[in-house]
């Protein structure tokens, strides 16, 4: 998720005004006065003394429309009762609903769904548990959940701040998989806490998918959820990014001609994703990769408090090269960002081998301004939609799920998380493929589809799947 960045924004300002003829007067010159543009006005009430109007307002960011705000608000009979903008109404009410899939026209039907028909289903199911998958929302329904920890360009802000943000997921499953997903956001961050309650919901849920939960607790989380749970557990911020990155560099490497067991890479910012991204490209077959963060190159002869940043020493960094980005960029093939703004300079980039690959990932503000990069890379990508080459999770979690689902896997694995980075990257044609198009849009209608066959195939193959293999087939 990314913060709003754009030249003009519009504000709807509904305001109270005393009713006489030079109120109007007033706020049409306050606006004026701070360069807003009113592009609209409604009624909203009328009494004898005041009347109630929208004013549409454009602006050119939130900081304008706050001086506004705050100019209207000092003028007598003018009252700013509310300021809102297009983003705002759409989430009125929350963006999700549940609907029912049968209609109760009579005493029979409601018999049948509810009392007392209904005994027969669940002593079904109580007898035998697997039918929770055939006949509940289990079959085909996902939890997304969030403490609020680590959302994206936010940062803590808690689980009612994160609810939009989840909220906004379950749509997405909803439009791009039919996968049906409802936001559970916890209001602890307790580790034990949060593991405690996932598993008590799990029964109603065919998958978990963790969302914007800070590190380290997150590893932990994940970890114990996917030990102690029968059904898939991904944390989309982890894996989600690696299996689109991994798609990304797979297709930017055909352009330079380079093999990915050839590259030399440089990962900034050595949380979650940093982490899940290095795992994913060893899995993929890159051998030499050297994780940066605030001390520097992570290398073997330093101990680190931090349990992630010493399994990533030992594990990386072949040569065990020290010192910071500026000593191990010099001749890195391709450079990965997680981290934030400013971090990558032209210096960095001109110290690159020939042809060099930047995923600037960080958000809403990438490591390096794509533009100050462009003259000096082969590749550009960032995790920004105004920006060519978008690394964009939404690629990955609903395929991915999709897929699980549909063969009743019991874990998403590294041999799924591959096969769906592969599908992804065939997205892109060889006729397709250019410098500015790596990466499939997230509206290309083939991405969840290849990514839900290969992701069952791969499932199959690597034994988690459940469902067997022949119904699967019948069915589809």
């Amino acid at each position: 998720m990314a913060t709003e960045r754009q030249a003009g924004l519009s504000l709807i300002y509904r305001l109270e005004l005393t009713n006489n003829s030079s109120t109007f007067g007033k706020v049409a010159h306050h606006i004026g006065e701070e360069n807003g543009d009113i592009i609209g006005v409604d009624v909203v009430h009328v009494e004898k003394d005041t009347a109630i109007r929208d004013i549409n307002v454009m602006v050119y960011d939130r900081d304008h429309g706050k001086r506004i705000r705050e100019r209207l608000d000092g003028e007598e009979g003018i009252r700013v009762l509310n300021v809102s903008d297009r983003t705002m109404l759409m989430h009125l009410g929350g963006k999700i609903e549940m609907r029912s899939k049968i209609a109760v026209r009579n005493r029979d039907e409601l018999a049948r769904v509810y009392t007392p028909h209904v005994a027969t289903v669940c002593t079904a199911i109580a007898e035998d548990p697997t039918k929770a998958f055939k006949l509940t929302i289990k079959k085909n329904t996902v939890a997304v959940v969030s403490d609020g920890t680590a959302v994206l360009g936010l940062g803590d802000i808690g689980p009612y701040g994160a609810m939009p943000v989840m909220e906004g997921k379950a749509m997405l499953f909803k439009q791009f998989a039919g996968v049906d997903a409802f936001p559970i956001c916890l209001d602890t961050k307790d580790t034990e806490a949060i593991i405690a309650h996932v598993k008590a919901i799990a029964p109603a849920f065919g998958g978990i998918n963790l969302e914007d939960i800070s590190a380290p607790r997150c590893f932990e989380i994940e970890k114990r959820l996917k030990e102690e749970l029968d059904i898939p557990v991904f944390h989309d911020d982890q894996h989600g990014t690696a299996v689109v990155l991994l798609a990304g560099l797979m297709n930017a490497v055909k352009l330079t001609g380079k093999q990915l067991s050839e590259l030399k890479v440089v990962v900034v910012g050595i949380g979650a994703a940093g982490t899940a991204c290095t795992k994913m490209l060893q899995l993929a077959g890159v051998k030499n990769i050297i994780g940066v963060d605030r001390e520097g190159a992570l290398n073997r002869d330093t101990e680190y408090s931090n349990a992630n940043w010493q399994w990533y020493a030992q594990n990386t960094n072949p040569e065990n090269l020290k010192g910071n980005l500026s000593d191990v960029i010099v001749g890195a093939d391709v450079f990965i960002g997680v981290s934030g703004p400013g971090v990558l300079t032209v210096d960095h980039l001109k110290s690159m081998a020939q042809d060099p690959i930047v995923f600037a990932m960080a958000n809403p503000q990438p490591e390096i301004d794509p533009e100050v990069a462009a003259p000096h890379v082969r590749v550009m990508a960032t995790g920004r939609s105004d920006y060519p080459n978008q690394i964009n999770n939404l690629l990955c979690f609903p395929g991915i799920f999709k897929g699980a689902l549909d063969c009743r896997a019991s874990d998403i694995n590294e041999e799924m998380k591959l096969a769906a980075a592969h599908a992804i990257a065939s997205c892109v044609s060889e006729d397709e493929l250019s410098e500015e198009y790596i990466i499939p849009s997230v509206f290309n209608k083939n991405v969840v589809q290849n990514v839900r066959l290969a992701v069952i195939e791969a499932a199959y193959a690597s034994g988690v799947a459940r469902r067997r293999y022949r119904d699967y087939k019948n069915k589809n």
